[in-house]
């Protein structure tokens, strides 16, 4: 019996997902709670239907993604940081500064946990940052540390 997944299922299929079953299970176990309905035609064209506007967002949230990653590579971002004679800063710097630097100064906001800082940062200079927007979409970011 084919049914149409409304939740995830263990060791089954995902959402919106059209899977073969055994006839007891699906009449016994998935249907009853909640978790498949039954692929009749008018479900599978509802079904098609969901599928097209779930590419017809993420074509969009691409598009505006690419957008948001040309803004960050466009130039590269300036970090104050306090510093000693030797210029060695006091401290390191985070990726908090980092989101907080493309907050202020290219207006985007990005959570902290997708950016990870490629090398250590103790002193002055040029360094980079990688942001993972998810879906196999990582970049590269540059980013300056300069003394308060």
């Amino acid at each position: 019996m084919q049914v149409i997944l409304i939740q995830d299922v263990n060791n089954l299929g995902g959402t919106n997902e059209l899977v073969n079953v055994k006839n007891g299970y699906a009449r016994n176990y998935l249907i009853p709670s909640r978790l498949a309905v039954e692929a009749s035609p008018s479900n599978r064209k509802q079904l098609e239907e969901k599928q097209k506007q779930m590419a017809k967002k993420e074509e969009k949230l691409l598009a505006e993604l690419n957008s948001v990653i040309s803004v960050l590579q466009s130039s590269p971002l300036k970090i104050g940081a306090k510093t000693g004679t030797t210029n060695k800063i006091f401290g390191r710097v985070t990726s908090v500064q980092i989101a907080r630097a493309i907050k202020e100064q290219k207006g985007y906001e990005i959570d902290r946990r997708r950016i990870t800082i490629i090398d250590d940062v103790k002193e002055l200079g040029s360094y980079k940052a990688k942001i993972d927007f998810g879906k196999g979409q990582e970049i590269d970011v540059d980013f300056e540390v300069t003394a308060e």
